[in-house]
């Protein structure tokens, strides 16, 4: 935990050094919701969302340092690469480390007024960790998002997605996903989201949880966050608790 606390101080410096309001565009934050918006941030402008993250049950925990590098290439195509820069996982006695497993999403935005946008993401998450702490196997995940202005200050993103387990195991080889979040901005600085997520998986326990947090934009290009999920099933973890930020660091093209 206190590897954790020390990455989240980090990260909070690098935010406050690369924060000045330098007329730039506003970032846009993806965490820490499980659920990504259909909008892509600026184009040429590469983002980077980093943090930490601490997962709790009965006699086991998960330490992350989660990370992700965002670049849109026009209004309605982008993508990132992201993962674990490092997990701690404690079960009963033993503890592990190690590097977690890297994602490449390819993005797609289908805009349809002002307020309202649909989304389509294919995404590529490969092994890279040890077997014991990743996934083990590669998988495959198709996205599809509804995102909405649907009032002054009311926002919501829904995202239903499949995702093709690698490997054989004795559940189902796919696994449906949902996740929707409503936000709310509390003043020009303050924000906060609520939202419901959770899998299914024929043949496996389903996960559901429950995650509020709070945001407050530092200046366009910082947006600090933090927050705790709470798990509905035997599952999901039960307490979650993370804290990031989402910084522009530098136009590319």
């Amino acid at each position: 935990m206190i590897k954790t606390v020390c990455a989240i101080a980090a990260v909070a410096c690098l935010g406050v050094a690369h924060a000045a309001d330098d007329g730039g565009p506003a970032v846009v934050p993806y965490r820490p919701s499980v659920s990504t918006p259909a909008q892509l941030s600026a184009p040429g402008w590469l983002e980077l969302e980093a943090g930490g993250l601490r997962a709790s049950d009965s006699g086991a925990s998960r330490a992350t340092w989660p990370y992700t590098l965002k670049l849109a290439f026009t209004p309605d195509w982008g993508i990132r690469v992201g993962g674990d820069a490092w997990v701690h996982q404690r079960v009963g006695g033993a503890s592990q480390n190690s590097f977690g497993d890297t994602s490449a999403v390819l993005k797609r935005r289908f805009a349809v007024s002002d307020a309202t946008a649909w989304g389509l993401e294919l995404g590529e998450t490969w092994p890279t960790a040890k077997d014991s702490v990743g996934i083990g196997h590669a998988q495959t995940t198709i996205n599809g998002i509804f995102s909405s202005d649907f009032a002054p200050g009311w926002h919501t993103d829904i995202n239903v997605n499949e995702t093709h387990q690698g490997g054989s195991g004795a559940g189902s080889a796919w696994q449906l996903g949902l996740a929707a979040a409503l936000s709310r901005n509390l003043t020009d600085a303050w924000g906060v989201v609520g939202e419901f997520s959770g899998t299914h998986q024929a043949g496996t326990p389903d996960t559901a949880q429950l995650l509020a947090a709070a945001s407050w934009n530092q200046s366009p290009a910082a947006v600090f966050d933090f927050g705790a999920a709470r798990g509905l099933t035997d599952a999901t973890p039960r307490w979650q608790v993370f804290a990031g930020v989402t910084l522009r660091l530098a136009k590319l093209f």
